[in-house]
């Protein structure tokens, strides 16, 4: 054990974790550590009244004590058991605490992280060390508890009743014990190695039934059960098989011990014998000797077998500061102050900015979106307008450059602010798990169910959700899989509506939507964006008649800008993108 926190790192990452989790439950493990202290003492006692037993009944047969030392006997127990009882609470309920406490912790750090990170970052992988890692904190403090206090001074108080009773006798245990060590340092070294390899295991399990609950469509239709199995079984197996190396590996500690602690116990009766037959020795002294060796035995196993468990849970501990210390993509600024109120204009300026090692996609972007107007963004793929969107909602910063909100730059103010002068729907439609009224709800905390009802209406959704069974109350199952896309589609623009948000952008937003729906959608969309900055970015060019402006992109530079008529007019790219869609 002691081997184990030479190592530096380990040594960073367990203080660490006391310093981050033991103070902050100071009192529960207070607690649990008296009541440790007290196991250990009555440990100590439970071998040494063996001596005045002993002695007592056998040699002297002295009657008058029988009380005395039944009543010894019962009190050592009672508050043996009492002590362990205490212990325990304490741990688990301090054990559960650190485990919310780490949990909590990890979700906020992965929630303030922006956009990159999730891009870079394999949701199994999180997922992973939001709930393995926290209880390998725990497991670790609990060991780490446990074996200084509990155990290591049991062992310390059972040893010295050994020394006091049979100095001689306790050589024996002095030479069993770096011998047990030696075995258990020889098994650790492989430990760590498969520790690690067992969690990236772990956390493809997830990725893979997370690919399979997600793309369960495309799994079927390509018919890909038999490939998806396969990913699966592998997965599992790995596990297995680490798993099982790693507790062959722990239960190999046990024959060493098991067959060390035999041999010594075996010379200790072998030599007390002819001290107690032939020596004169009182058989009480070699009784005290014998159990105080025989209780120290648990805790010495432990204490043995305590750096394997320690260096199979320090692997997740490591993970889970390593993504506690990932720095965040996107900060929010010291002084950031709030957005005020303003007309709603945005404005591009001299922008460069390219997502990670990837090629440039806008490069002394100038553009001026105006205030309380609809401007729709159209060109080739590729051209930078979902670029523009992530730039405004700022999930990303440029690498130079400013975007302004009314003159100001929104890098200085607060995320909060920010987001909420924005209602965005995504072509990528999202819903969370719950009903159909939560969905909605969740544009704007608070909304009553008339509002909610009424940005129904104006998306064209109430009439679907109506003819549900349970109306608004309908589950849409996990990412909205009980619904149609069109369905999905409708409701994420009701969230956005029921926002009411001073700046609206849609990505997409009818792609999901058939030929009726869409023409309705336009009807509503002329009312929702009337004195509101809006833009749209939107393939279908019929959907963007009634744009103030169309921004044409490409390469990541406006080539064109100007209402419908005047582009077609011009006979440039719009056109020509206008005339394709025209085409049969």
């Amino acid at each position: 054990m002691f081997r184990f926190f030479r190592s530096t790192e380990n040594q960073r990452l367990v203080a660490r974790l006391i310093r981050e989790s033991f103070y902050q439950h100071r009192f529960g493990y207070g607690a649990a550590i008296l009541s440790m202290l007290v196991v250990a003492a009555t440990t100590g006692a439970s071998a040494w009244i063996l001596k005045e037993i002993t002695d007592e009944f056998v040699v002297f047969k002295r009657i008058d004590r029988v009380n005395l030392i039944a009543g010894g006997v019962a009190t050592i127990f009672i508050l043996k058991g009492l002590a362990n009882f205490i212990q325990a609470y304490f741990m688990s309920r301090v054990g559960n605490a650190i485990i919310a406490d780490r949990q909590r912790k990890i979700y906020d750090r992965i929630l303030a992280q922006g956009i990159e990170f999730y891009h870079s970052t394999s949701s199994s992988d999180l997922i992973t060390r939001m709930t393995n890692n926290a209880q390998a904190a725990r497991n670790v403090l609990d060991l780490v508890v446990t074996s200084y206090v509990r155990d290591l001074l049991s062992l310390v108080v059972l040893v010295g009743v050994m020394v006091w009773q049979q100095p001689a006798l306790s050589i024996i245990c002095f030479v069993v014990g770096p011998l047990a060590i030696y075995g258990v340092n020889r098994i650790l070294k492989r430990v760590r190695k498969f520790a690690a390899m067992e969690f990236r295991s772990v956390g493809q399990i997830v990725q893979v039934m997370q690919e399979t609950a997600i793309g369960v469509r495309v799994v079927k239709s390509f018919n890909l059960e038999g490939a998806m199995r396969n990913r699966m079984y592998k997965a599992v197996s790995d596990v297995e098989n680490r798993a099982n190396n790693i507790a062959t590996l722990e239960a190999a500690t046990s024959p060493v011990m098991e067959t060390l602690a035999g041999l010594a116990i075996a010379g200790a009766i072998f030599v007390s014998g002819f001290l107690v037959l032939q020596g004169g020795q009182m058989p009480g002294n070699i009784m005290a000797f014998i159990g105080a060796l025989l209780f120290a035995y648990e805790p010495a196993k432990r204490l043995a077998r305590v750096r394997i468990s320690l260096e199979s849970g320090i692997v997740g501990v490591r993970m889970m500061f390593e993504l506690a210390d990932q720095p965040l993509t996107l900060v929010e600024k010291p002084d950031a102050k709030p957005l005020l109120a303003g007309p709603g204009e945005i404005r591009f300026d001299a922008v460069d900015f390219a997502y990670q090692k990837g090629p440039p996609v806008l490069d002394r972007f100038d553009l001026t979106l105006a205030p309380g107007k609809m401007t729709a963004l159209v060109g080739p793929s590729g051209g930078g307008k979902s670029t523009i969107l992530n730039l405004i909602m700022r999930m990303y910063d440029p690498q130079s450059g400013r975007v302004l909100f009314d003159g100001h730059d929104i890098s200085h103010a607060t995320l909060a602010s920010l987001r909420e002068k924005i209602a965005y729907v995504s072509q990528d439609t999202f819903l969370f798990a719950g009903t159909i009224m939560h969905n909605i709800r969740l544009g704007r905390e608070g909304a009553t169910d008339d509002e909610v009802i009424a940005a129904a209406k104006a998306a064209n959704a109430h009439d679907f959700i109506s003819a549900q069974a349970k109306g608004y109350e309908t589950d849409v199952g996990e990412n909205g899989g009980l619904l149609s896309g069109g369905q999905r589609q409708r409701i994420s623009i009701a969230r956005a509506m029921l926002r009411n948000a001073e700046i609206l952008l849609l990505d997409e937003a009818t792609s999901a939507l058939d030929a009726e729906s869409e023409a309705l959608f336009r009807d509503a969309l002329q009312q929702l964006t009337e004195g509101r900055t809006t833009i749209v970015i939107a393939h279908r060019l019929s959907t963007v008649h009634q744009a103030d402006t169309i921004v044409v992109l490409e390469a990541g530079k406006v080539v064109e800008s100007g209402p419908h008529k005047t582009l077609l007019q011009q006979g440039g790219l719009y056109q020509k993108l206008y005339e394709y869609q025209l085409m049969p």
